[in-house]
């Protein structure tokens, strides 16, 4: 137990606390699918979270490619997912897919023209999102970086987090949270084109034709990969599988 308690220690921001193993999805590893949660009964598909959730499986291989969202400065958790949609529950399937419809509806219109999710839509085209200082300040609630994940964004790219949003991101399992010493808000534009290579820890515009390096993930790598901070304790035997 003392080895979950430095986990817990970890998913609380310290995360040099955290002595970690090899990532799960490292070669020769294997990758647990997202624990099963029962689906609700009163509703006429039966979905299940694996149908609807891509935790654990965010990525598939080094790269993730896509277009990118760009937003500013001080992105706050009601832009985000504002507070009148929390009475969605995450672990109802129907209502994660709601939740994400939701993601980034608290932009301001006037300034973000180009919608996040189109009209009609239940996820967003870009998988990225390229952000500025203090991404996800505000509240503490899992929503936020949950909305986004359900809505089909894999990684943030930002100047800098919150501290409470940067570690919901790994606890969920639902977002990679790059930094990047280059404030990138200026370097790519709505729509461009990005590539994420984790091996080689960089984003390029292949819009521009230009890379940048990103800061290393460390030990949030291999908790996201597992699918959350939960998900990995089992996975690592800090605390027994299901």
């Amino acid at each position: 137990m003392a080895a979950f308690a430095a986990t817990c220690t970890w998913a609380t921001g310290c995360r040099s606390a955290l002595r970690s193993p090899a990532a799960c999805n490292a070669p020769g590893s294997v990758v647990a699918a997202p624990v099963p949660r029962r689906p609700r009964q009163d509703g006429p598909t039966m979905k299940t979270m694996a149908d609807v959730s891509t935790v654990g499986h965010k990525r598939d291989g080094d790269i993730i490619r896509g277009p990118v969202y760009v937003v500013g400065d001080n992105i706050d958790t009601d832009q985000i997912i504002p507070a009148g949609y929390l009475t969605l529950v995450p672990s109802v399937p129907e209502e994660y897919e709601k939740l994400g419809s939701y993601a980034m509806i608290g932009l301001p219109k006037d300034k973000y023209t180009v919608p996040f999710i189109e009209k009609g839509s239940m996820s967003t085209r870009y998988p990225i999102v390229i952000g500025g200082d203090n991404f996800g300040c505000g509240s503490s609630r899992e929503h936020a970086p949950i909305a986004m994940g359900a809505c089909g964004v894999k990684a943030v790219v930002a100047s800098g987090y919150a501290r409470i949003y940067y570690r919901n991101c790994s606890a969920t399992g639902e977002i990679y949270p790059w930094e990047t010493p280059t404030r990138l808000v200026d370097e790519f534009s709505i729509g461009d084109v990005a590539e994420i290579n984790f091996a080689k820890e960089t984003i390029t515009n292949e819009t521009t034709g230009k890379t940048y390096t990103l800061n290393p993930l460390g030990d949030v790598l291999p908790v996201v990969d597992c699918g959350g901070i939960f998900e990995f304790a089992r996975q690592s035997g800090m605390i027994a599988k299901k």
